[in-house]
């Protein structure tokens, strides 16, 4: 079995701060390895990596493979959109973008109550509907970042759509501000497909404190640790493709492996796994920089968090981290120069309360 899905957003870059610097080898071979090996989707946003996801799909894709090769997701821009023109708008400049005529799936990006609203108010379903009609998408839907009771009422509302993209990962199964099994629960009432997002949690289940690693080691030692976290998402019926945002050949490797269905005693570890990273772990930021992309003050907000994180599991090692967070802030804003517009919450998947615990990341480093 294996479901896996190529997420478009953490490319390989040669600079890590420059979004521009996409290595371009490195991603041609990994495209070529994960169609080699049996993938086909192909997963990208008009937001990702501020534009450059898309032509670097047109680039690594769709100019070196047969377009029936493939299937390419994309997403519109629900929040910029300021009429139902405007829809048609950024669907044609993404079309330009990735070199395609149409799109195999094609959704709304990140609906929550607020960009529920403006769905409704320029008829951005509607549009969707137009663009099957056309031949323009060939299936629809919405990538989704609330809880399990508004989803309910949009699929409600909306029961033509084709499939909804949810973030599920062990961790935040259970978890109160994600939602993740009501959602899924939701999307199965309605039977809908379902398309994951996050399923190693930005990158955070892949390194885990070293109790819960060991744990995982010594029931399947030649498994890697993301791999416990792609087969769980893979392990749920309804879903059927798990997005993986690859940066390396390794990952593809990986990933693509044959992956059985979790059993009882599996799922009892990860339940196990699940407490530690709980007691280990502050701040559940998955870094995908949705809050720093829209800070005015530009703070490091991910990588501030993740040495902050660092920290609160290795507190006699803040002398190894201090330096690390002086070097960022260096040539960004510090922690301490949040000015509490709350940008950053607004725009948080993840609906993490990011202005005080800037405070705490500041009390420690600054």
């Amino acid at each position: 079995m294996n479901k896996l899905g190529f997420g478009f957003l953490r490319l390989p870059k040669i600079d890590e701060n420059d979004d521009k610097s996409i290595d371009f080898p490195l991603l041609n071979k990994m495209v070529d390895s994960f169609l080699q090996k049996g993938g086909k989707y192909f997963d990208t946003a008009y937001t990702y990596l501020d534009g450059e996801s898309e032509k670097a799909l047109k680039t690594c894709l769709v100019k070196r493979h047969p377009r029936e090769s493939f299937f390419i997701a994309d997403k519109l821009p629900t929040w910029k959109v300021k009429s139902h023109q405007e829809c048609y708008k950024y669907f044609e400049e993404q079309l330009n973008r990735c070199g395609v005529t149409y799109f195999d799936n094609y959704m709304l990006h990140w609906l929550n109550k607020e960009h529920y609203d403006i769905c409704k108010k320029y008829d951005e379903f509607e549009f969707l509907k137009e663009l099957k009609q056309q031949g323009k998408a060939k299936k629809i839907g919405f990538s989704y970042h609330d809880n399990a009771e508004l989803l309910d009422k949009i699929l409600s509302d909306h029961p033509e759509v084709d499939y909804v993209q949810l973030q599920i990962n062990y961790l935040d199964w259970k978890s109160p501000s994600i939602e993740a099994e009501k959602c899924y629960e939701v999307a199965k009432k309605h039977n809908k497909q379902i398309i994951v997002m996050e399923p190693v949690k930005g990158g955070t289940l892949a390194n885990l404190p070293e109790e819960a690693d060991e744990i995982f080691k010594k029931i399947h030692p030649e498994k890697s640790t993301a791999s416990w976290a792609i087969r769980f998402a893979q392990s749920l019926d309804q879903v059927e493709i798990v997005l993986s945002g690859m940066s390396s050949l390794e990952q593809i490797y990986d990933n693509m492996k044959d992956m059985p269905i979790l059993n009882d005693i599996e799922l009892k570890v990860i339940e196990d796994v699940c407490q530690i990273i709980n007691n280990k772990t502050a701040i559940r930021c998955t870094g995908c920089s949705y809050c720093k992309n829209n800070c005015p003050q530009n703070i490091s907000i991910p990588e501030y968090f993740d040495l902050y994180n660092e920290y609160f599991r290795y507190p006699e090692e803040d002398w190894k981290i201090k330096p690390i967070y002086d070097k960022i802030a260096s040539t960004n804003a510090k922690a301490s120069d949040c000015i509490k517009c709350k940008s950053c919450e607004k725009n948080c998947p993840q609906k993490i309360e990011i202005t005080s615990w800037l405070e705490k990341v500041s009390t420690v480093f600054e």
